[in-house]
């Protein structure tokens, strides 16, 4: 696994994803903000989780999938506990224990690896198999 590439990706990621969550989670577009952020947070992780691993396989590496997606999720949970939830959830009362706790960061963590996967499955092996 390229780790530099790896890390220069789920960062990158993860910094797309905390900006769209906070922007969308100010727009006075619903009555419940983090609702309208995490359905937000939802849609946007479609493209940004495929481009990622797009971005990721472009010079032909042949990390298995699973080993991506595992260090896309992880290093964005650790980002999230290190820097979102001090910066953006105590303020509101919200701990770590109620942010990890939620199903919601979890159901969205399944979507961004499952897009990373399925953009391995969809495009990648296609590729390798022509080969």
């Amino acid at each position: 696994m390229n780790y530099k590439r790896a890390l220069k990706t789920a960062v990158s990621i993860w910094v797309m994803g905390v900006l769209l969550f906070v922007i969308a989670a100010m727009l006075p577009l619903s009555d419940n903000p983090e609702l309208q952020a995490n359905i937000s947070l939802a849609l946007a992780f479609i493209p940004l989780g495929w481009y990622g691993a797009k971005y990721y396989y472009k010079k032909g590496s042949t990390t298995p999938v699973y080993q991506l997606a595992f260090l896309l999720v992880f290093v964005a949970a650790l980002l999230d506990a290190l820097i979102t939830v001090p910066i953006f959830f105590f303020p509101m009362g919200v701990d770590h224990q109620t942010f990890f706790g939620a199903i919601e960061f979890w159901l969205l963590i399944a979507e961004y690896a499952g897009i990373v996967i399925l953009y391995d499955y969809l495009n990648r092996k296609k590729e390798l198999r022509t080969a």
